[in-house]
């Protein structure tokens, strides 16, 4: 038996961050540097190994969701 392989992805990246705050008033709590990137960023590239080829999708609600931007 093969192994299944991930061919889409979804992120539900919602919520208002209140215990991140202050850092999340002026920035979305998904966008905020873990290193040297967004932290929402290293789990859409995780995902991108996990498959050959796949369709990732960041579905951001909130008041900053205008700010969450692909790379």
């Amino acid at each position: 038996m093969s192994a299944m392989r991930v061919r889409k992805a979804v992120f539900p990246a919602a919520g208002l961050g209140t215990r991140f705050l202050p850092a999340t008033k002026a920035q979305p709590k998904e966008m905020l540097p873990l290193v040297d990137k967004p932290t929402i960023q290293y789990v859409v590239e995780e995902a991108v190994r996990a498959g050959d080829r796949i369709e990732a999708e960041v579905e951001q609600i909130g008041v900053l969701a205008n700010q969450v931007v692909a790379p």
